[in-house]
Formats: structure tokens, sequence, C-alpha cells
């Protein structure tokens, strides 16, 4: 099935335009174990793009690649023309990427707005606290309730909320309907349609393919730590034969 690469390429820009972020030959090693092959993306401004896979594929040690979170890693990453494989966690944030990872990272001793103010700002174009709260009014109800007080969607909105502050204009998501009943998944996809509508770019690893469709332009299929496929949401219904292969959905 690899050979489908041949047809959609995983670098296919929409209207030619020039990718904001490319990632090219990418391997990754956590001490011996060696887990991204060679991956390739490419993700175009405005746009949201999904990994897809099974557990194990690859997608989140993606992200933490992308973030300078693996101990070590080879191949290309550039964001806006900058070369960033070398670069430390903190200068790849200030270059205006902002990860939200699976596990949250809520402080249980700070209240909402307190967790929401902790990350600084990198650049200019962050969304302020009442920005945030009208694309979250859960949140603005539970302004001061601790952190870790919250429902798990409630949480999850958190996170996210906390990285628009930042001034990120590309966004990592891993995760956002994990384990979230379906009406909290609806207003996370609601939530990222009006990022995207905003001018927000968003790299989303997801397992919960029916949600990723509903908002995603394209989706790379990951297997064994490498890009296997790429299908544009629009090709969806032609495809779904070999996505419901290799996601076993």
């Amino acid at each position: 099935m690899a050979d489908a690469l041949a047809d959609l390429p995983p670098s296919a820009a929409p209207d030619g335009a020039t990718a904001l972020m490319s990632v090219r030959r990418l391997e990754a090693w956590y001490g011996e174990s060696h887990v991204l092959h060679g991956v390739d993306i490419d993700i175009h401004e405005g746009e949201v793009v999904t990994l897809l896979g099974r557990n194990g594929a690859g997608k989140t040690s993606t992200l933490r690649s992308i973030m300078g979170l693996v101990p070590k890693r080879t191949g290309s990453i550039k964001h806006a023309g900058q070369e960033l494989i070398d670069a430390r966690s903190d200068v790849i944030a200030r270059s205006g990427i902002a990860y939200c990872p699976e596990e949250r990272g809520i402080f249980a001793s700070l209240d909402v707005t307190e967790n929401l103010m902790l990350p600084p700002v990198v650049r200019p174009g962050g969304l302020p606290v009442s920005e945030i709260y009208e694309l979250f009014p859960n949140l603005k109800e539970r302004a001061r309730s601790q952190g870790t007080k919250l429902s798990g969607g409630e949480q999850q909105m958190l996170a996210i909320g906390r990285i628009l502050r930042t001034g990120a204009k590309l966004l990592l998501l891993d995760e956002p309907s994990e384990g979230l009943a379906p009406v909290i998944v609806q207003q996370i996809g609601r939530t990222i349609r009006e990022l995207k509508r905003r001018g927000f770019t968003v790299l989303l690893v997801e397992q919960n393919f029916r949600f990723a469709q509903t908002v995603a332009d394209r989706h790379y299929v990951m297997e064994h730590g490498k890009v296997v496929d790429m299908v544009r949401n629009a090709d969806l219904a032609s495809s779904m034969g070999r996505l419901q292969e290799y996601l076993g959905v």
C-alpha cells in the first residue's frame, strides 16, 4: 500500500504554496530505541493536518521530535525557512510553535486563570484570556477552580487555551479527543475549526479518525515510525478502504 504515495505525495501543496513547516528524513531515538525512520511531512499555513496510525506508529514521537524533546534526532525540520533540527526546545518554542501534550500538564496548585497566565508570551499575536474564555465558556465559569478539579474535557480546553496565549501560530495537539465525552469532542472540534478560521495552523495527532475527518484538510498515515500514505480530506470517500486497512477501523 505504500505505492499509494506515488499519486498522493506528502509534499502536495495547496495552490502551490510553500510549506510553513517541512520535515524531511526525520530519524529519532530514545536511547537505543530507534523510533522514527525517515519521516517526511509538510504543513502549509492555515491547514489542519492529522497524523493517523495505530498505537506505537510514531505519531507522538514526531511531535516531540519537532519540539526538540527527543534525546537524539537527525534529518531536517524547517519552520518558516528556519532550520530547527539542532535547536533547543526553548528556541523552537520562540520560533512560533506550541505543543499541547496528551497528558495536558495542568498545575494542581494553580487555578484556571493562573494556569492560563503561566506560559510566557514568545511573540506578538497571542490571544488574551478574555478571548480564550470566549472560545471555552466552561473555563470562564471555572476561572477560580483548581486546574485538577476540572473534568477531563475542561482540562483539555485549559491545556489548549494555555498555548493560545503564547503567540505561537503553529499548534501541535496530541490526542485532544482522547477519553472525552462525545459532546466535549464536538466542542473541541468547533474550537479547532475556529482556530483555523483565525489563521492558526494545526498538526494534530489522533486515534479517533471520525473526529479527525471533521477538522482536517489532510491526513498522514504512519506505520512503524514512518509515513506510508497521505490522503486529502476531500478524497476520503475513495480512500476509505485503504485507510480502514491501515487503521483497523
